[in-house]
C-alpha cells in the first residue's frame, strides 16, 4: 500500500528503534483498541534487531515505513510522517499501553475546544495508579523555562484519583502520546531535528502557541507509559539532551524577554544543578551539564537565526490580523525551583494558581 496516496482521518504513528521487546509488549493493545478507528503505522528508525520482521509477521495489517538510519525522535517522525496522508497524527511511544476508546474522546475534545494538539492522561505502566513522568496530566513551564506537569513536579508523582479529569488548555502536550492536526504539524515544519530527542515536542507546541494555536489535555482518555524505553530515566546522555535542548527551547521561542539576560540566568541555574550533581558524586551528570553548555554555545548562532525567523513569522501573522499570537496559557510566572525545593510545594494544586496564565 502506498501511504502517500491513501488518506486517512487519523494515523497512529509509532517510532521504533531496536524496540522488539516494546513492540511485543505494547503493540497488541494499540492494534486491539485502535485498528477500527485509525491507521496504525510503525516508523522504523534503522533498526538492526528483528522488530520489523516480527511486526510484519505478527501484525500484517500494521503499515511499516523503514528509514535507512536512526534519525532520532524528531528526525524519524519528520521523515516518516512526510509519507503519511492523514488529517490527524498520533505520535505514540513504542512503550505505551492504550485503553479501549482512547482515541475518539481526544479528537472530539480537539474539535469542541479548537485545540491543534492534545494529549490523554498518562499514567505509569509499572505503577498504574500513579501519573507518569513524561506528560502526566498536561505540561506547564515556569518563568525560567523549567517544565513540569499537572500531577508530576520533578520526582513527585501524584496518584490519579480523578483530580485532573477535567479537560483544559495547557502549555505543552507530551510526545509520548501526542495528538496533532497534520496541517498544524506541517505548517511549522514538524519537529526540530537539531533537538534529536527530548523536549522537541515542547518546542513544537511552543512554536504553535506563538502562532495562535491552542494545546490541550483530555481528561477522559487514559494511556499507560513505561518510560525510559530508549534512554534510562537518569542517564548522562539524557541529561545532556535535556539541559542543551531546554536552552534551545528558550532561545527559539521565548519572545517576551531580552535574550541574553534570560539565557545567562538559566545557565547560572544549570550551574547550580551541576554543582549539586558533583556534590552527590554524580560526576557523569556534572559532565553532561558542562557538555550541554559547550554545545549550546556552539549552536547559539544557528538558534538565534531560528529565533529571528520565528519572531518574523509571528509579526507577519499579527499584522495579518491573526488572533491569539503568543498564546502563553499554561505559563507559570513564578520559579518552580523555589516553590518545590524551598517552599516545599510538591503538587500541582499546591502552586500559586493565580500565577498561571
Amino acid at each position: 500500500m502506498n501511504l502517500e496516496t491513501q488518506k486517512h482521518s487519523t494515523a497512529v504513528a509509532i517510532l521504533n528503534w531496536n524496540g522488539l521487546r516494546h513492540l511485543q509488549d505494547y503493540l497488541p493493545s494499540v492494534v486491539e483498541h485502535s485498528e477500527s478507528v485509525a491507521q496504525i503505522i510503525v516508523i522504523d528508525n534503522g533498526s538492526t534487531d528483528d522488530s520489523v520482521a516480527w511486526c510484519r509477521k505478527t501484525f500484517p495489517e500494521v503499515e511499516i515505513i523503514e528509514l535507512p538510519e536512526n534519525l532520532g525522535f524528531a528526525g524519524g517522525y519528520n521523515a516518516g510522517l512526510r509519507q503519511v496522508r492523514a488529517e490527524n497524527y498520533v505520535l505514540l511511544n513504542s512503550d505505551v499501553r492504550v485503553t479501549p476508546d482512547w482515541i475518539s474522546p481526544v479528537l472530539t475534545m480537539m474539535d469542541q475546544e479548537g485545540f491543534s494538539a492534545c494529549q490523554p492522561i498518562i499514567r505509569n505502566d509499572s505503577d498504574p495508579e500513579l501519573l507518569e513522568y513524561a506528560g502526566a496530566a498536561g505540561g506547564f513551564i515556569d518563568r525560567d523555562g523549567f517544565t513540569f506537569c499537572a500531577g508530576r513536579i520533578f520526582e513527585v508523582f501524584e496518584t490519579d484519583t480523578g483530580q485532573y479529569e477535567a479537560s483544559r488548555e495547557v502549555f505543552w502536550a507530551s510526545g509520548a502520546a501526542l495528538f496533532i492536526r497534520a496541517e498544524a504539524f506541517h505548517s511549522v515544519n514538524g519537529l526540530d531535528d537539531d533537538f534529536f530527542a527530548h523536549m522537541e515536542e515542547i518546542d513544537l507546541c511552543w512554536r504553535l502557541k506563538n502562532r495562535g494555536h491552542r494545546i490541550g489535555v483530555c481528561g477522559s482518555s487514559v494511556v499507560f507509559h513505561l518510560g525510559g524505553g530508549t534512554l534510562q530515566k537518569v542517564s548522562p546522555f539524557k541529561s545532556y539532551l535535556n539541559f542543551r535542548n531546554n536552552l534551545f527551547l528558550l532561545v527559539k521561542n521565548h519572545h517576551r524577554a531580552a535574550l541574553y539576560p534570560l539565557v545567562l540566568r538559566r545557565m547560572i541555574l544549570d550551574g547550580v544543578a551541576a554543582l549539586k550533581f558533583l556534590s552527590e558524586g554524580s560526576t557523569p551528570l556534572f559532565g553532561a551539564v558542562l557538555k550541554a553548555h559547550r554545545d549550546f554555545r556552539k549552536e547559539l548562532p544557528a538558534m538565534r537565526k531560528k529565533r529571528q525567523k520565528e519572531i518574523k513569522v509571528c509579526r507577519d501573522l499579527k499584522a495579518a490580523g491573526v488572533d491569539g499570537i503568543h498564546n502563553y496559557t499554561g505559563w507559570y510566572h513564578r520559579s518552580i525551583l523555589v516553590d518545590y525545593f524551598i517552599l516545599k510545594r510538591h503538587t500541582f494544586h499546591a502552586l500559586k494558581h493565580g500565577k498561571i496564565e
